[in-house]
């Protein structure tokens, strides 16, 4: 072989070396960003996880709070409710009262007294049939 065969043959020999050692640098520096951008990812999803549980915490917390406030409006509209039903019975016993007194007026509507002695029947009439 001639010198200019054995320096080709040389140089072409440890060429590969040089780019496999290239290649073994962009491997690791392909596989150190992958591992990064992994353990960003990673870490990012962690915290979005702990912010998760903490929203979870607070719509649970704030349904509570509206199912209280709801079972609080339903009390007050029962409430109302038999608030109208006894201010009815209250009116209708006050028509009926009404009726009473109006009758035992008229039965002694004609009654003149001017003393204490003369009124207590008219006065007896009226308790009758108030009562």
């Amino acid at each position: 072989m001639s010198a200019l065969g054995t320096l080709a043959a040389g140089v072409t020999g440890g060429i590969w070396k040089i780019i496999a050692v290239v290649l073994l640098a962009a491997l690791l520096l392909v596989g150190a960003w992958t591992g990064g951008g992994w353990y960003l990812a990673a870490r990012d999803r962690d915290a979005a996880r702990v912010e998760l549980v903490a929203e979870r915490a607070a719509t649970a917390e704030l349904r509570a709070a509206i199912q209280l406030q709801n079972d609080a409006i339903e009390a007050a509209g029962n409430a109302k409710a038999a608030a109208d039903a006894r201010g009815l019975a209250a009116q209708q016993q006050a028509v009926a009262n009404g009726k009473r007194f109006d009758a035992a007026l008229a039965r002694v509507a004609g009654a003149r007294a001017t003393t204490c002695d003369e009124a207590m029947p008219a006065v007896n009439v009226i308790l009758e049939w108030v009562r």
